[in-house]
């Protein structure tokens, strides 16, 4: 039985509609639908802390005395809730310096990006929203965005930015770029033996070793468009039947079979990852094969954020030079051109999120047919 979900302006079809977004997109319906037809009951209390005004416009403020007046307004907040699927290892190391710094307590709620973008929608759809700042992948942002769940932010650090960091909503912005790699463990493959191609991965001598993300279809639909779709969709598919593939849920848990061995090579890990690893003494490394492919890692602020101020401070801080230069020594692809890059002759190809969104029930079939049907799946 096939089914046709739509939602987020996108039209999801097929036995496998519920991967990454559909339920998702059922939940928001239901929530958009009880919001639209039910009245809060009338012993609900209003929420505390309402956002004033005068820290509302904050958010478009451009006047030289901005800084100041946010630093003011922040402090008289005092905390901001983060909603967030930033690496639950770095996320204290990103954290503590903005609370020493500014005086202001954060409280995270981490978790993956799907879980992110369903809790935002619901709190907003049952009108009693907690969040003030959200940090995930850009595809899940847009579809928040879409949701208008987001509002417009001036600051003076997005013009330092990489280009594609900035839309012109300027709903979002980029903070580092998650770059796709491929990792190997040292002690079963030497550099030397490494592919440097796509087409290398046909070799025999790879059968039985490749890894691959069983959520990586956005990866996927990059590699194949800059291939050349119908080339591309035909190299998978042979690979796949040649060499066979072993498909894990979750970036982190294909990260570390690597390093223990049992996944020998993997095509879809965040650069950060093996980097801090090998660093660390771990016998893993990486590589990268052409096109390397990234997508932006965005910070947006909630349209009825309770905080406003000090989300601003917040969203500042993530972009200026002294937090991109933590991002960098984290071994991140950081966004701001004023720090310096620890990949800096890396070509990536940037995964568009307004394209993954149009597309995606297109692409979440083609994977799903072309490799994770075909592979181990664990």
């Amino acid at each position: 039985m096939t089914s046709n979900i739509e939602c987020f302006g996108l039209r999801v079809n097929g036995s496998k509609a519920f991967i990454k977004f559909s339920s998702l997109c059922l939940l928001a319906l239901s929530f958009s639908i009880a919001a639209q037809t039910t009245a809060p009951p009338a012993n609900v209390p209003s929420m505390a802390g309402s956002p004033t005004p005068s820290n509302l416009n904050l958010l478009q403020y451009d006047k030289p005395d901005r800084s100041d007046k946010l630093l003011e307004a922040a402090t008289k907040e005092g905390t901001l809730t983060l909603y967030t699927a930033f690496r639950p290892q770095d996320l204290p190391l990103i954290i503590a310096p903005f609370e020493a710094k500014y005086g202001i307590k954060v409280k995270s709620w981490r978790s993956g990006s799907n879980n992110v973008t369903q809790r935002v929608i619901r709190e907003a759809a049952g009108k009693r929203p907690e969040v003030d700042v959200i940090m995930m992948p850009a595809s899940e942002m847009e579809a928040v965005y879409r949701e208008k769940l987001l509002q417009p932010i001036t600051s003076p650090f997005t013009k330092d930015l990489i280009p594609l960091a900035n839309p012109a909503h300027k709903n979002w912005t980029t903070v580092f770029m998650n770059v796709t790699v491929h990792s190997y463990n040292t002690q079963l493959i030497k550099k030397e033996d490494l592919p440097k191609t796509y087409n290398d991965l046909l070799d025999p001598k790879w059968k039985g070793k490749l890894g691959v993300e069983s959520k990586a279809e956005e990866w996927y639909s990059k590699v194949v468009s800059v291939m050349g779709e119908e080339k591309g969709v035909k190299y998978f598919r042979e690979l796949v039947a040649k060499n066979g593939m072993s498909a894990r849920l979750g970036a982190s848990l294909l990260h570390n079979l690597v390093i223990a061995g049992e996944v020998p090579l993997a095509l879809t890990i965040y650069i950060d990852l093996p980097e801090k690893d090998k660093r660390a003494g771990k016998p893993v490394d990486w590589f990268a094969l052409d096109p390397v492919v990234a997508q932006g890692f965005n910070v947006a602020i909630a349209q009825k954020a309770q905080h406003p101020a000090a989300a601003l401070l917040f969203y500042d801080y993530m972009l200026s030079p002294e937090t991109q230069k933590l991002l960098a020594s984290l071994h991140y692809y950081p966004a701001s051109t004023k720090v310096t890059n620890p990949y800096p002759t890396m070509k990536i190809e940037v995964i568009d999120p307004v394209v993954t969104m149009d597309t995606f029930g297109k692409w979440t079939k083609s994977f799903d047919e072309v490799v994770i049907k075909n592979s181990s799946s664990k």
